[in-house]
């Protein structure tokens, strides 16, 4: 079996695409994941599956989403050891920054070198970023609610799909699908 954690871009945000995590939950069960976790309201589930392919897990539960709900959310799936790699490689751990002030954005996959190049033209000091592959290391000195480096502007000059979290809520995913994986 698989551990895999889904994150759902964009519901319960603002009152938008509301879905309750116990309904969540059920849907993941009825389309044939097991071990079925989520985590705060904001669309993250740690499962188990026998597939493997995460493009098709990520497409099974896009579809499944849009016949209950009639919106369509973007689903980026990852592993327990992908988590583990990205809270050992961030680079504002090391420049020794407030770890409350850390974010990660997930991309759908790694973007055009000529949009990064784009994107790196970007200052919004003292807010700062780093791409590493398809992952984006955030530092928001005063917080995500006023920051300009937000997933919308990711997602236009990227030009991909993009999902952020915070910081403890990586750590925290980390940690409960690395209890499910054991």
């Amino acid at each position: 079996m698989n551990t895999f954690i889904a994150l759902l871009r964009g519901i319960n945000v603002s009152g938008q695409k509301q879905i309750k995590m116990t309904d969540l939950t059920k849907l993941f069960e009825d389309s044939g994941f097991t071990n079925v976790q989520t985590y705060i309201q904001s669309g993250n589930v740690i499962f188990e599956s026998q597939n493997s392919n995460t493009k098709a897990i990520k497409n099974q539960i896009e579809k499944k989403v849009k016949e209950k709900y009639k919106f369509d959310v973007e689903v980026f799936i990852t592993t327990n050891k992908e988590l583990n790699n990205i809270l050992r490689k961030n680079p504002f751990i090391k420049k020794k920054k407030d770890i409350e002030r850390f974010y990660v954005t997930f991309l759908s996959e790694k973007p055009d070198s000529v949009n990064i190049s784009k994107l790196n033209q970007i200052n919004y000091s003292p807010e700062e970023f780093i791409i590493d592959g398809n992952v984006i290391y955030l530092y928001f000195p005063n917080g995500y609610g006023k920051a300009k480096l937000d997933n919308n502007l990711f997602e236009n000059k990227l030009k991909i799909p993009a999902t952020t979290r915070n910081w403890n809520t990586v750590n925290m995913l980390f940690e409960l699908s690395k209890k499910d994986s054991t």
